[in-house]
C-alpha cells in the first residue's frame, strides 16, 4: 500500500513495483528462432546481460520472470527503447488487461488466472508483452513456465509458430493464458456440482459461506475477463505493419474464445444464485417441517389442555370429579381426542 501512495507522487512512466516479490532472483530464458534454427540460453540478474535484437528475419524472445528488478526492467527499455509508460504498466500488477500501440511497438496485458479446488482459491498473475517485428518479451511474477507449451512446439518445429513472426507468437502466447481460463472454469464447475450435491444433504452455513466465496472469485474472473476481451478486439482490430494479415485471423479467433469464456462465466453465476435460492429453500423447507409438527402438537393439546383446565376448576358441584372411574374416563376421552385428530391429519396428508 506504501508503494502504491509513493507513486502517485511521482510522476508518470516512473519504475516502481506496487507488487509482492515472488521470486528471490529474476530468471531470464532467451530463446531465438526462425524456420531453420533455434537458439535458447537460460540467465538472471545476478549475471551481466547484455540485450541484443538479432536481425528481422530472426524472432528474439525474452521470458522475464520476476518484476521486482527495475533496474533490469529500465535497462530492457533503454537497450529496446521501450516507451516508460510501457515500464510503468510492467511493474504494476494491478493493472487492468489491455491493448496498447506506441510508435516503437505494441504492449499487452493480460492476467493468468488458476484456481485451487482444495482451497477453493483463485491465483491471479499479472503478464505483460511488448513486442515488435523480430522481438517479444514477456514478464511475469512467478517462475512458473506458464509458456511451456509455446516454448515445447517452437523446440518441436510443429505447427506453423516456426515461420511466422513475432506476431503469432504474442497470439500463442496469448492464447495458451485463455486456454487457462477453460481449465480455472472446469474446476469451478466441478466445485459448484459438488456444492449442489452436498447443498441437498445438508443446507449449514458453511455451503452459504462457500457459494459466497466461489461468486467472489467469479467476480474477480470477470474482471479479468471482460477488459481482455476488449483488448483482444484492439489487438484484432490493429493496422499496425506488425500484426500480419494471417495472425489477425487467429487473434478473431482468440476473441471468440474471450467471449465464450465470458459466456461460461455468466453461466456459473447463474447457477451459484440458483444455488443460493436452492440453500434458502431448502432451509425454508425444514423451518415449514419443524412448524408443521409444533402446530400439529399445539393443535393435539389445545382440547386437552381445555378439559385438564375445565376439570382442574374449584367448583363443588362437578358430578364428574364424585365417580369412582371419573380419572380415567378423562384419560381415556383425551386418548381418543388425540387419536382422532392425528388420524384426522394423516388423512389430510399434514403428516
Amino acid at each position: 500500500m506504501k508503494q502504491k501512495k509513493h507513486r502517485e507522487t511521482l510522476p508518470p512512466g516512473s519504475v516502481v513495483f506496487t507488487g509482492d516479490q515472488k521470486v528471490e532472483k529474476v530468471s531470464i530464458h532467451y530463446l531465438k528462432y526462425d524456420v531453420e534454427h533455434l537458439t535458447e540460453q537460460k540467465l538472471d540478474n545476478q549475471t551481466d546481460i547484455t540485450f541484443l535484437q538479432s536481425d528481422s528475419d530472426i524472432v528474439d524472445w525474452y521470458d522475464i520472470r520476476g518484476l521486482h528488478d527495475t533496474r533490469l526492467i529500465e535497462t530492457l527499455g533503454q537497450t529496446f527503447e521501450i516507451h516508460p509508460l510501457i515500464l510503468e504498466d510492467i511493474v504494476d500488477t494491478d493493472q487492468r488487461p489491455k491493448f496498447e500501440e506506441y510508435e516503437r511497438g505494441l504492449f499487452l496485458v493480460i492476467r493468468a488466472l488458476s484456481f485451487e479446488k482444495d482451497q477453493e482459491e483463485m491465483n491471479v498473475e499479472h503478464i505483460t508483452i511488448y513486442f515488435r517485428k523480430g522481438l517479444v518479451v514477456t514478464f511475469q511474477e512467478t517462475e512458473s513456465d506458464l509458456f511451456e507449451s509455446v516454448r515445447k512446439r517452437l523446440q518441436a518445429r510443429s505447427g506453423k509458430i516456426r515461420s511466422l513472426g513475432a506476431d503469432y507468437l504474442v497470439y500463442a502466447l496469448a492464447d495458451v493464458l485463455v486456454d487457462q481460463y477453460y481449465f480455472l472454469l472446469e474446476d469451478v464447475e466441478e466445485v459448484i456440482s459438488q456444492l449442489e450435491e452436498e447443498l441437498l444433504d445438508s443446507s449449514d452455513d458453511t455451503i452459504r459461506e462457500r457459494i459466497h466465496h466461489i461468486k467472489r472469485t467469479l467476480i474477480g474472473a470477470r474482471k479479468s475477463i471482460t477488459p481482455l476481451r476488449e483488448a483482444i478486439n484492439r489487438f484484432a482490430k490493429s493496422e499496425n505493419d506488425i500484426i500480419q494479415e494471417g495472425t489477425k485471423l487467429f487473434i478473431r479467433d482468440l476473441y471468440d474464445h474471450a467471449i465464450q469464456v465470458m459466456d461460461m462465466v455468466e453461466n456459473y453465476r447463474d447457477m451459484l444464485n440458483g444455488l443460493q435460492d436452492l440453500h434458502l429453500s431448502e432451509i425454508s423447507y425444514k423451518m415449514n417441517q419443524v412448524m408443521q409438527v409444533l402446530t400439529i402438537i399445539t393443535t393435539v393439546f389445545v382440547p386437552l389442555s381445555f378439559l385438564v383446565g375445565l376439570y382442574g376448576m374449584n367448583f363443588d358441584n362437578m358430578p364428574e370429579l364424585h365417580y369412582k372411574y371419573g380419572y380415567f374416563m378423562l384419560w381415556g376421552f383425551m386418548l381418543i381426542i388425540a387419536l382422532g385428530l392425528l388420524v384426522w391429519f394423516r388423512r389430510k396428508r399434514w403428516l
